[in-house]
Formats: C-alpha cells, sequence, structure tokens
C-alpha cells in the first residue's frame, strides 16, 4: 500500500519568473498527481508572517486598521508583519507589536503557527498572545497608514463570527483566545 502522505508531484523544471524584497514567484513543470504533465505556480515568501493579539486586564484588545493593496479594500487585523527567518519569531512578534501599536508585553503565549494560504504560496506565520501590557509610542513603517483602535474582545469575537474581519491570522487567533477563554485558561 502506497504511503497516502507521500508527495505525489514530480517537479520536471521549476524558474523563478519574479522576485523582490518579500516574495519571489516560481513557474513549475509537473507531472501531477495522476500523471499527466501540467504547472504549477509557487509564491515563495522570504520572511515569515507575525501576528500578535494583545490582551488587556479588561478584556480589550487592539486593532489595526489600514487599506490593503491587494484585496483593495480596508481591513481590521491583529498587529501583523514579517520577521526575517534567520529572526526568532519572538522577537519579531514584539517588535511588530511596539512598531504597530506601541505596546510592550511582559507576558508571551504562543498561540498556533499557521500555512496561511497554502494552495499557492509558502508563506508560513506565528501567532502569539500578548499580556500585561505598557503603553510607548507607536513606530509604523513608512508603507503603513494605520489606525489603532482599542476594542472589546467580545466585539472583535462577533466581528469575526459575522465575516467583519476575514484577514486569516486574526480569525485563527480570535478563534484560538475564545476558545481557551471557554476553557478557562485566560480570564
Amino acid at each position: 500500500m502506497q504511503n497516502p502522505e507521500a508527495n505525489p508531484w514530480k517537479v520536471v523544471s521549476e524558474k523563478e519568473v519574479y522576485t523582490n524584497t518579500w516574495i519571489s514567484l516560481i513557474h513549475h513543470e509537473v507531472i501531477n498527481p495522476s500523471g499527466n504533465p501540467g504547472i504549477y505556480g509557487k509564491v515563495h515568501f522570504k520572511n515569515r508572517a507575525i501576528g500578535v493579539i494583545p490582551l488587556d486586564v479588561d478584556m480589550n484588545t487592539y486593532l489595526v486598521g489600514q487599506f490593503r493593496f491587494t484585496i483593495n479594500q480596508y481591513s481590521w487585523e491583529i498587529p501583523e508583519g514579517g520577521g526575517p527567518l534567520n529572526e526568532d519569531p519572538l522577537d519579531a512578534a514584539k517588535r511588530e507589536l511596539l512598531e504597530e501599536t506601541g505596546l510592550k508585553a511582559s507576558q508571551w503565549t504562543e498561540l498556533c503557527r499557521i500555512h496561511l494560504s497554502n494552495s499557492v504560496s509558502d508563506e508560513y506565520g506565528y501567532i502569539y498572545l500578548a499580556r500585561e501590557l505598557e503603553q510607548f509610542e507607536a513606530e509604523p513603517e513608512d508603507t503603513e497608514q494605520l489606525v489603532v483602535k482599542k476594542v472589546p474582545f467580545s466585539e472583535v469575537y462577533r466581528m469575526v463570527c459575522n465575516s467583519q474581519i476575514t484577514d486569516s491570522m486574526t480569525v485563527a487567533a480570535v478563534l484560538r483566545v475564545q476558545l481557551m477563554i471557554i476553557e478557562g485558561s485566560i480570564s
């Protein structure tokens, strides 16, 4: 019996067709799982995705709003960004939280690791819960025009459930925190 988890794809050739500081696009000529020739495009990410859901003692969180070029719409999200592959993901999370919100946290919990769009990209993310928050000055990057708002976590959970928030890292983080609240590991 063949191992169902074995790779059924055969790569005949691959060629980088585009690259920039953040991504590269690779064109693959393949033999697909049914044995027929085909093509596959893969977006390779040169950084890992980092997300942080800050949660204060009153069960408020902080959302970051910005216009997302790729989807041509405004998006409310947890603080997110990229971390170089050679940087510790937690260090990247601390930096992103401070850059986008001005917050520092003294308690950190890794919530999950996530593939963000594994049908077309190899983007891999880490999501953290940040507690015991202190407010400092935000330091956004020059490509970011951000609005930060403090929102009761229960309202953010409703926004996710009503599809008002569709960012995958935010959805995963909010649902994971809600589960932790139900289980009693967050109060």
